[in-house]
């Protein structure tokens, strides 16, 4: 069974930076095609907030943080990252890590229902 273990959430000033990463285990390497990031607000849907493939290293990112947030990997440690710069008060959300299916192609991967694990989440908060 894939776990994902997400860390590095906090609360940060406008403009500040965290860095969160997300830990699997339990999957054989090369089985998990791509990882992602997503985001849930109260009283807002889950959105996909970027996603990188584990074999190319090509990702993929919201509108809305483009320019602002990277997501990168260290395969021999099974790690994803998301450095999270120039944060504002409406990142604030819950943060998840998310691997996808095994078979899942590299299409829309921003999509939450192209993901079969997830972590619990980490907290991002940014103040005004």
């Amino acid at each position: 069974q894939v776990q994902l273990v997400e860390s590095g959430g906090g609360s940060v000033q406008a403009g500040g930076s965290l860095r969160l990463s997300c830990t699997a285990s339990g999957y054989i390497p090369g089985y998990i095609p791509y990882m992602g990031w997503f985001r849930q607000a109260p009283g807002k849907e889950r959105e996909g907030v970027a996603a990188i493939s584990t074999n190319s290293d090509t990702t993929a990112y919201a509108d809305s943080v483009k320019g602002r947030f990277t997501i990168s990997q260290d395969n021999a440690k099974n790690t994803v990252f998301l450095q999270m710069n120039s944060l504002q008060p409406e990142d604030s959300a819950m943060f998840y890590c998310a691997a996808s299916f095994r078979y899942g192609t590299w299409s829309s991967p921003l999509e939450a229902a192209k993901y079969a694990y997830w972590g619990q989440g980490t907290q991002v908060t940014v103040s005004s």
